[in-house]
């Protein structure tokens, strides 16, 4: 299909279920509500917009339908309504034939299948919009059999997707022109962030790269399985991984009826989400229930199985402290630090005033006081606070948008193990432990690690710099004292530390002593 009849077919969607209505209405302009009232004339447009354009979406195809599955989670850009209706948005896609699988096998590792495989299910057991997965064994370097998933990905996506991205910048380019209300909106960014999103799912090795990285991160956790990645069999086009055996969470009658813990399980999901954001800042960001099993063997009997490791989040250590005290300065209602906090980062506009960002976090976070903790969605909250700071022109960052949507997934999935999950007694270890790392013992001995091999390189270059500047005068010298200085007073500053660091915890050692001898005296 050449991009002039893909355009022609969009277009015929787009009124078939009135999305031009729902654009046009939007915008102030009377001239663009009078033609909208033209537009829809003789049209059956009763049913919500947000469900019309679900349904819009899927007729157009996976590319879109995946479009509006990232879209639904900008909620600090869409309306409530739209965003929970995009939400419901799933990849129904046939599988690809299974002899096209095979021949992208065969030419992404230049070998028959039958000199890779001992065998090979032709059915895949799963299939989405940019891949499907087949069951096979395989004997790997050692000789030994093992039982893999082989992930391949759908043939000829890459043309489609570019043809598809360029009608969407071409369509957000035309919306963006409408009005301010428009390019509020962000439609040219949100086509970019998408853009990334595809193109990174469109690259298997970087898949098994991530799943490599959360595997090792969560290696000591004994909570979760990632499958290993066979690395010998992993190309840009395929993915050969250990297989995994486990009960979708979705069934949750049959766990229950395995002898799975179900409040346990609800649990451990909140402490597996709170320790990848907190610890390490690096998270599998696309934790629906389709992408995660429960292991019944006994060995491994009810530990979560993730899957599916095309969308990981992020987060630097400026984005940890934002999030770690946004939490808990909203548990303590302290909304002017809420808003302080967004002046800070750098995110609200230069001029934007305290009090008022103040009164309008006031409005969203007050009235989930009046119920229990264990009632209260902290991914709503976040939700609600991207939506108050749209009206200050807050720059969200994608990467909270991110975690803002996988914490709404795990609240939901918790929740159905769980009606009584109380999340914040879960989190609130987590964010104690986090800010005591950030200003405790602990963080001085980890930057004075950090901080040694540097200080062993400047240090006996000292002596250097000073006979250097004795040699010269006048303004010739004044780089070099002022380096001199600089060294020398960032050495007064880790001797300081270290000496009442030192006295601080002899102190302590003493008081303690003098303590426990007193106890013993009563």
């Amino acid at each position: 299909m050449t991009r002039s009849i893909r355009a022609v077919f969009i277009l015929w969607i787009i009124l078939r279920y009135g999305l031009d209505e729902l654009v046009l209405s939007s915008f102030p302009r009377p001239w663009l509500r009078g033609l909208t009232r033209v537009l829809t004339f003789g049209r059956d447009l009763r049913a919500p917009r947000g469900r019309r354009l679900r349904e819009a979406l899927e007729h157009l195809g996976p590319i879109f339908v995946k479009f509006g599955q990232v879209l639904s989670t900008r909620r600090d850009l869409l309306p409530p309504d739209i965003a929970e209706e995009l939400a419901r948005l799933q990849d129904r896609v046939p599988p690809f034939p299974s002899a096209v699988a095979v021949a992208t096998i065969e030419r992404a590792f230049r070998r028959p299948l039958a000199a890779i495989f001992e065998s090979f299910e032709q059915v895949p057991v799963a299939s989405a919009s940019i891949a499907q997965v087949h069951f096979a064994t395989l004997r790997d370097r050692h000789g030994k059999l093992r039982d893999v998933a082989v992930k391949v990905l759908r043939p000829g996506m890459l043309p489609v997707i570019e043809k598809d991205l360029a009608l969407m910048r071409m369509m957000a380019g035309w919306v963006e022109g409408l009005s301010a209300d428009a390019r509020r909106l962000k439609p040219r960014e949100v086509v970019a962030e998408f853009d990334k999103y595809l193109h990174d799912e469109l690259d298997l090795v970087r898949e098994a790269a991530n799943a490599a990285q959360l595997r090792r991160n969560m290696a000591g956790l004994n909570l979760v399985l990632i499958p290993e990645m066979v690395w010998d069999f992993c190309h840009p086009e395929v993915m050969v991984m250990e297989r995994m055996n486990g009960v979708p969470i979705s069934q949750t009658e049959r766990l229950r009826a395995a002898g799975v813990d179900l409040r346990q399980l609800a649990r451990d999901g909140v402490t597996i989400f709170f320790t990848q954001v907190f610890r390490d800042g690096f998270f599998h960001a696309d934790m629906h229930p389709g992408n995660i099993q429960v292991s019944l063997e006994p060995g491994t009997f009810g530990r979560y199985i993730s899957l599916d490791f095309g969308i990981i989040g992020t987060l630097t250590e400026f984005d940890k402290e934002y999030l770690a005290q946004n939490f808990t300065a909203f548990f303590r209602r302290n909304y002017k630090r809420v808003a302080e906090l967004h002046l800070e980062s750098g995110w609200v506009p230069p001029g934007t005033r305290v009090d008022e960002l103040e009164a309008a976090i006031r409005t969203v976070c007050e009235p989930y006081f009046d119920r229990p903790l264990r009632e209260i969605s902290l991914g709503m909250v976040l939700m609600r606070l991207f939506q108050t700071s749209r009206r200050f022109h807050v720059e969200i960052q994608p990467q909270l948008v991110l975690l803002q949507k996988t914490l709404l997934n795990i609240e939901g999935l918790g929740r159905e193990l769980d009606p009584d999950l109380d999340l914040w007694n879960t989190a609130k270890p987590f964010l104690e432990t986090w800010m005591v790392d950030q200003i405790g013992p602990r963080r001085l001995w980890s930057e004075l690690r950090e901080q040694a091999p540097r200080w062993a390189k400047v240090l006996p270059e000292l002596p250097n710099l000073l006979h250097r500047y004795l040699q010269r005068s006048g303004d010739e010298a004044r780089p070099e004292l002022s380096e001199l200085l600089g060294e020398m007073r960032r050495t007064n500053r880790l001797l300081q530390v270290i000496v009442y660091s030192g006295l601080g915890f002899v102190a302590g050692l003493a008081v303690m002593q003098l303590w426990v001898r007193g106890f013993h005296v009563f």
